[in-house]
């Protein structure tokens, strides 16, 4: 799992719960026996002491050498005290001269007809289980046994059980250990693939794709990565086009300030018409390389956001009316016939900006003059309740279905070939979207290559 951190950190979580449940359960199942050996030796003794007081409470002459018979079979040890503290009877393993386990209470309780039961450890270390029980004869309780049973095949069998949870535990832990490591591995691949290819990605690699498939989270973050990739290299071509298109546009008209301007400056015209001609080239490409900075410099400010609005009650109408009059004469020029209509029977007044408004519908009327060689452009402008409908159709020579998308980034043209011939810079519609977008409205085109573009801006009311 080497430089696979996540993976690491996976696992070690994964193994650190499986120590604590498998510590907990080997816990558990120790308890589990160390009850079960102890309340089965508690109760074998007892009925070995309950055995032996039986056969002590018998009046035949062989109960003494029966007892010690059989407590020899039962590998116990018995001690049968009499009431002043002497042993009456000793049989077994335990030295006779140990008599630690024999309590002053307990033999107390003895002698009233109760029965004690403990755990007893004497000075070699040894442990034992003892009962103390009353032996009862005509006048009462005439004495007291005690019966001591030695722990040591107990303690020998939990050994063995611990032994084998042990060694159990250990080839858990080991093929969990084995499993985890998979899991780990199987888990942080995709992380690990993500994570490459988002270093490629930062490094500038930008066609970098992330190949996971699932319907989880990794697979929603896998998508989400190769989206970052397609937005960033969309951003990338389009800031190097961006670059290209606005070298080329300040290139075109600076050249010819450069060209007519030395030719003023050097007198190379012979006559002073021509001279004024020059001098109205030099005007003009001034006033374009203007124009281009101004619109430039707009479409950053709506950008950032920073581009102010005067919003009040405007007659869109009005507007309309008068951007179609100021560019029917250049219509005319190229034999187009412009039309304007609107439902007149309803409040043509909205809420917006005046100005801005009369910029999109002049940049939209030009547009489609700029691209309409023969036929008409129709204007319509109708208001419902909820808002008001501003619509531009022309017969031009339309737009690709699949460059649609394009149409309102800087700088795009459609007819590229012959973007000289249509003029523009390119930044117009661009403009238009983001005025649109400040005022809460939106803007729809549609068109058809060869037969025109219908554009369809809608405002709130």
């Amino acid at each position: 799992m080497k430089n696979n951190i996540i993976g690491f950190k996976l696992g070690l979580v994964i193994i650190s719960l499986f120590l604590i449940v498998l510590l907990s359960l080997g816990v558990v199942i120790d308890r589990m026996f160390s009850s079960f050996y102890y309340n089965e030796m508690q109760t074998e003794t007892e009925e070995l002491a309950s055995h032996f007081t039986v056969m002590a409470q018998s009046k035949e002459s062989t109960t003494s050498q029966m007892m010690t018979t059989f407590a020899e079979f039962s590998n116990v040890s018995i001690f049968n005290i009499l009431p002043d503290g002497r042993t009456n009877l000793h049989s077994g393993v335990h030295d006779s001269a140990d008599r630690a386990f024999i309590r002053t209470g307990d033999l107390t309780d003895i002698f009233t007809g109760k029965t004690v039961s403990f755990l007893y450890k004497d000075p070699a270390g040894h442990r034992y289980f003892v009962t103390g029980q009353p032996i009862s004869g005509s006048e009462g309780v005439i004495s007291a046994l005690y019966v001591m049973s030695s722990t040591t095949n107990m303690e020998d069998s939990l050994a063995s059980v611990r032994n084998i949870l042990l060694l159990t535990g250990i080839g858990a832990f080991l093929l969990a250990l084995g499993i985890t490591w998979v899991i780990a591995v199987v888990l942080s691949r995709p992380l690990l693939q993500m994570q490459r290819a988002t270093r490629k990605i930062a490094a500038g690699e930008l066609e970098t794709r992330v190949t996971i498939r699932g319907n989880d989270e990794i697979g929603f973050l896998a998508g989400a990565i190769n989206d970052l990739a397609v937005d960033l290299q969309r951003y990338r071509d389009t800031r190097q086009e961006f670059l290209a298109n606005i070298s080329h546009e300040l290139r075109t008209p600076i050249t010819y300030l450069q060209g007519y301007a030395k030719v003023v400056k050097s007198g190379l015209y012979e006559t002073e018409e021509e001279k004024v001609l020059y001098l109205d080239i030099i005007d003009q490409e001034a006033h374009r390389l203007q124009h281009l900075v101004d619109d430039l410099f707009e479409l950053a400010k709506m950008e950032e956001g920073k581009i102010p609005l005067n919003l009040e009650q405007v007659d869109l109408w009005q507007i309309v009316d008068q951007a179609v009059r100021r560019v029917e004469l250049t219509a005319k020029e190229k034999g187009l016939e412009v039309t304007a209509s609107y439902d007149g029977g309803q409040d043509v007044r909205i809420l917006g900006d005046g100005k801005r408004m009369e910029q999109i519908v002049m940049n939209l009327l030009e547009n489609a003059v700029r691209y309409t060689e023969r036929g008409q452009i129709r204007v319509d402008l109708r208001f419902t309740p909820d808002s008001a409908v501003f619509v531009v159709e022309d017969t031009g020579i339309g737009i690709p279905e699949a460059e649609l998308t394009y149409i309102f980034d800087r700088f795009y043209r459609v007819e590229k070939s012959r973007s000289r011939q249509y003029g523009g810079s390119g930044l117009g519609l661009s403009i238009v979207n983001k005025l649109v977008e400040l005022l809460g409205g939106t803007i729809v085109f549609t068109s058809r290559v060869g037969v025109g573009t219908r554009c369809e801006v809608t405002f709130a009311r």
